[in-house]
Formats: C-alpha cells, sequence, structure tokens
C-alpha cells in the first residue's frame, strides 16, 4: 500500500489542515455572498473530489474565494439565487472552451497591475460590506454606499449594546487570527482561522450573547439544480457580463494563484491549459448543484503546501473531509456567529490589498501604480466587471503610448541642409508631436529627414510626413531628402531581389 502511495501519510496530513482552514472560509464566502452558507461546503466539495482529481496544477486546492464575494452578491441580488447556478455554469462551460482553445496560458499576459487592482478593490468592498455584517446591521448595496455609510454604521454600533457586542465578536476574531502567528507552534497547528471561530462559538454559548449565527438547512436542501425559467434568463443580454466576468475573473485568479503556488514548492509546474479545463469542470458541476463559483484559493493551496502536501491526493481528501462533515455534523454549523465569519472575511479581505506592490510600483513605476489604484477605485464606485475593464483599457493605453515613444533631433549647422534625425516608434499617437517640430522649421531651407533610426512607422506617420515634405517644398526650397527606416528599407530590397530571381 505504502509502497503505491509513498506520500500517503503527508497528503493525509496536509488535507486535515486545508480542511480546518477550509470550513471557516468556505461558510463564511458563502453568508457574506447572499446565499446559504452550505452552497460554500457544496463549492468547496467539487473543488476537492472534481477540480482536485484533475491534472493541472498539483498542488493547488480550490474552493469558494472571497474574492468573488462581491461580484457573486451583485449577480444574486440582481438575478436571484435560482439563476447563479446557470451563470456558474456557463462561466465554467466557457472557461472548459477556453482551456481546450488553449487560452490558458494567455492569461498570464494580463497586467499584474489590473490584477492587483482587482484584488485589492475587492479586499476594500469585502472589509467595508463586513463591518455592517460584524455589526449585525444591513449594509448598502454599492460600493460606494458601503464606504461612505461607515461614519453612520459606527455611530448606529455605539449606540446600540447587541451591534456592540456582535462588533466585538468580530474584533475579537480579527485579534485572534492576527494573533495566532505568535503562539507556540504546538498550538499553531490548529488553523488560526478555525481557532478564532470555534473561541467566538465559545464565547458566544457560554456568555449568552445576542449575536446571529448561521442558518442551517442541510445540503441536499439548498442544492438547485437550473431549472426551465432559470435557463429562461439567458436571452437576457445583461446576465452574459456577469458570465463572463465570473469566468475571466475566476481563471485570473486561479491562474495567478497557481504561478504563487509554483513558487512555493520544487514539484511539478503547472500546465496552465489543463488548469483551466480543471477549473472549468468544478464550476461546470457546482452550477449543475446551483452552488457558488469557485477559483483556485491562495490561503488554502499555500496552507497545503506548507503541511507537506505532495500530491494532488491531499486537496482530494479535503473534499472527503468537507462531505463528511456536512453530512454528519450541520449541527455544527448552527452555532457560528456570523460577526466571527465577518471577522474572517475582513483579514482575508486586508490581505488581498497589495500594501507593498503600492509602494514599491510608486518607486520605480508610477503609471503602474496608478493603474492598480484607478482599478481598485473604479471597482469600489462601480462595480467589478466595469472597474476591471476600466484598468484593462488605461494598461493598454499605456503599454500604446510607451510602445509610440519617439525622439526627434534637429540639428542647425547655420549653413547648409537642417538635418532632423527621428528614432524609436513613430505611432499615430505621437503624431502631432513629430508635426509640430517639423513646422516650426524655416520654410526657406533645405531639410534632410533621416528616419532610419525608426523601429516601426505606420501608415499614419508615413502619409503625414510625406504631405509635410510636399508641402516644404513648395515655396522653391529644395526638396526634402527623407532616408527610410532600415527595417523599410531591407524590406524593399528583399522585395526587389525576389522579383529579380
Amino acid at each position: 500500500m505504502l509502497s503505491k502511495f509513498p506520500y500517503l501519510r503527508q497528503d493525509f496530513l496536509a488535507s486535515v489542515v486545508v480542511f480546518l482552514v477550509a470550513v471557516p472560509l468556505c461558510v463564511g464566502v458563502a453568508v457574506a455572498s447572499g446565499v446559504p452558507a452550505e452552497l460554500g461546503l457544496i463549492t468547496g466539495i467539487v473543488g476537492g473530489l472534481v477540480t482536485g482529481f484533475m491534472p493541472g496544477s498539483s498542488l493547488q486546492v480550490s474552493g469558494p474565494a472571497a474574492g468573488l464575494t462581491v461580484i457573486v452578491f451583485e449577480a444574486v441580488s440582481e438575478f436571484g439565487v435560482g439563476t447563479l447556478g446557470v451563470i456558474v455554469l456557463c462561466a465554467g462551460l466557457l472557461q472548459l472552451a477556453m482551456g481546450f482553445l488553449k487560452i490558458g496560458r494567455w492569461f498570464r499576459a494580463i497586467s499584474v497591475s489590473v490584477v492587483e487592482g482587482m484584488l485589492c478593490g475587492i479586499g476594500l468592498v469585502i472589509i467595508a460590506g463586513q463591518i455592517y455584517a460584524a455589526a449585525g446591521l444591513k449594509a448598502p448595496e454599492t460600493g460606494v454606499g458601503k464606504t461612505v455609510g461607515l461614519p453612520g454604521a459606527f455611530a448606529d454600533a455605539f449606540g446600540d449594546m447587541e451591534a456592540l457586542t456582535s462588533l466585538a465578536i468580530g474584533a475579537g476574531t480579527i485579534a485572534v487570527v492576527v494573533l495566532w502567528k505568535k503562539m507556540p507552534k504546538a498550538v499553531r497547528t490548529v488553523p488560526g482561522a478555525l481557532a478564532a471561530v470555534l473561541l467566538a462559538m465559545v464565547a458566544t454559548l457560554a456568555l449568552d450573547l445576542p449575536v446571529a449565527t448561521v442558518q442551517v438547512e442541510g445540503l441536499l436542501g439548498v442544492v438547485q439544480p437550473p431549472g426551465t425559467e432559470a435557463l429562461g434568463e439567458l436571452a437576457a443580454p445583461a446576465i452574459w457580463g456577469t458570465i463572463i466576468a465570473f469566468a475571466l475573473i475566476a481563471s485570473a485568479e486561479s491562474l495567478f494563484s497557481a504561478a504563487a503556488v509554483d513558487r512555493l514548492h520544487d514539484g511539478p509546474r503547472t500546465q496552465y491549459n489543463k488548469e483551466m479545463i480543471a477549473q472549468g469542470a468544478g464550476n461546470t458541476v457546482s452550477g449543475l448543484l446551483g452552488a457558488l463559483p469557485m477559483t483556485a484559493v491562495i490561503v488554502r493551496s499555500s496552507a497545503n503546501v506548507a503541511a507537506g502536501a505532495k500530491t494532488k491526493a491531499s486537496r482530494v481528501l479535503h473534499g472527503v473531509w468537507l462531505l463528511l462533515f456536512a453530512a454528519v455534523m450541520p449541527w455544527a454549523l448552527a452555532l457560528i456567529p456570523i460577526p466571527a465569519l465577518a471577522g474572517i472575511l475582513m483579514h482575508a479581505g486586508w490581505k488581498l490589498i497589495p500594501f507593498r506592490q503600492i509602494a514599491a510600483l510608486w518607486r520605480d513605476h508610477k503609471g503602474e501604480a496608478l493603474i492598480l489604484v484607478i482599478t481598485a477605485v473604479s471597482i469600489v464606485a462601480v462595480n467589478m466587471f466595469e472597474g476591471v475593464l476600466i484598468g484593462l483599457a488605461l494598461a493598454i493605453v499605456k503599454t500604446a503610448w510607451e510602445a509610440s515613444h519617439v525622439k526627434l533631433e534637429v540639428i542647425d549647422k547655420g549653413a547648409g541642409p537642417i538635418q532632423v534625425y527621428v528614432s524609436g516608434n513613430a505611432t499615430f499617437l505621437r503624431l502631432p508631436k513629430i508635426l509640430d517640430s517639423l513646422e516650426n522649421l524655416p520654410q526657406d531651407r533645405p531639410v534632410e529627414l533621416d528616419l532610419s533610426g525608426l523601429h516601426h512607422l505606420d501608415h499614419a506617420c508615413r502619409t503625414a510626413l510625406e504631405s509635410w515634405a510636399e508641402r516644404h517644398s513648395r515655396v522653391g526650397t529644395e526638396p526634402v531628402k527623407i532616408t527610410e527606416p532600415v527595417k523599410a528599407v531591407s524590406a524593399e530590397n528583399a522585395t526587389a531581389d525576389t522579383r529579380h530571381r
């Protein structure tokens, strides 16, 4: 037995650790998303038993993610819980298609600033929203509303003993998670998130505190396969924006997580297209069960690696433990205080904000830092999908602007022709700058325009330069002498050689 599974002991122990980390996160993400807690466990089970079995990234663990909480909440608010399964199903099928078309590896080309900005915006919205949950108050629907309403929420909480008690449970949970890292190593074998939730449960029961707890119905009671009415929603164009957002954001988060996990171990590297297929299969099954969307989750994945996992058996076993827990001990969920889960998610949201990356980018690449901040602010101000689109648009514009860098040097020795050297990339974006410099040259002097230093000359620039040269020569001045870019000359010579042959 051991000869066939040489790492069984390491994988078994790691699976228990991942299971203990996953339980509070699965439940917390579901509650924050506005759906029954059991749906979070179902997604975690599918992440272990379906995605966990498939090839791709051997040590990465999938399940419901805090990063999708905001967009799931928006989808449930707009389309209803019954339609969530259809959205997740279609997103999963879209991921499968992208995986089979080998698009997975292209996600590595997405601007890191946009991804970091996306995580930052998600983190800010999670923190703002969960403060209301920790205080037992109803949160505004929009990100701006949540943020602007915080002073009033704190004022209401401090004037209400029940809200203050609930807020204290949430704050205490965060304190336990943060301070748990300083506990002795033997104690830290229990994950901090689980310890914090257990302590909150004990305190609530022992002191009979008036705080809300998770509502439980059982797994079978919440499974809602997509029905005819839900499938009919696909006729509405609005739902497809949400489906695409689910697929793209879940894929990007999973594949970026895979790259991060690869840096944590020396085992087999991630096969990105296969990982995309694995994520798509998991989301397809989750959608058929009416559960939450899944991604690879860096918190669970890093815990898996740190616990000594060697193969994908650890993540499959963690799915087995989740299934047994949900089937045998569903009553335990009803003991979990909601403010404790809010505290867990606020801590997770805080970790999504890339403080170090922002500082480093601001020192070395201010443009990238601005893209990160604007993406995050857009997500808070508008919504997830449009915020990410704004970030991607800014990244494309910045890249185009940098790619069109051009240098123009004018040498006038007082006698003879004026020499103009243009180097870099001449595109329509820099055309106004080039024409302004050329049109300021004296009209009564001959000009030699040297374009040999250009790496790229687009059609708009070439046409504009030829028109300028023609205008400059009309007043009786010698015709402008133009030295073509080296690549263009080489291409023409090659064409001439071909014709000659």
